[in-house]
């Protein structure tokens, strides 16, 4: 690793699911859009559900879509742990889609049981992913 890149490695409970050196890195966090840059200071941030995306130093784009979970920056490497990692063309997007409508219909039942701050998650996740398959 030269000084002009960083390494990403985005690990989600499956797995390390990237690993390659990069010459910037964008990725939702809780405050915004956070771009890195080689050299950047040390930082550690809560992820927000969106889009990461990255250029490989070969100069290949690469782009995830990450839910929930916390980056850190340090010493030229971005560490992204996250709930779950996947490639936006790899989206069905029919079941995007239903788990659009079963997290909009969980939050109109109003049941006791019904947790809805959860509801609230999974409808977010659900219309990102919808958005980012019919993207492809």
């Amino acid at each position: 690793m030269s000084t002009s890149s960083l390494t990403l490695k985005v690990v989600s409970p499956q797995g390390v699911v990237l690993k390659a050196e990069a010459t910037s890195v964008k990725f939702p966090g809780e405050d915004g859009l956070f771009g890195i840059l080689p050299r950047h200071a040390a930082m550690t941030s809560l992820t927000a559900s969106g889009l990461l995306h990255a250029r490989t130093t070969q100069g290949e784009e690469i782009e995830f879509v990450i839910h929930d979970g916390f980056a850190q920056v340090r010493n030229n490497v971005v560490t992204v742990l996250t709930r779950s990692a996947e490639k936006p063309g790899e989206i069905d997007l029919d079941r995007a889609r239903a788990a659009v409508k079963r997290a909009k219909t969980r939050m109109l039942e109003q049941r006791a049981e019904i947790d809805l701050l959860r509801a609230q998650m999974a409808l977010r996740r659900a219309l990102i992913r919808e958005r980012l398959a019919r993207r492809r």
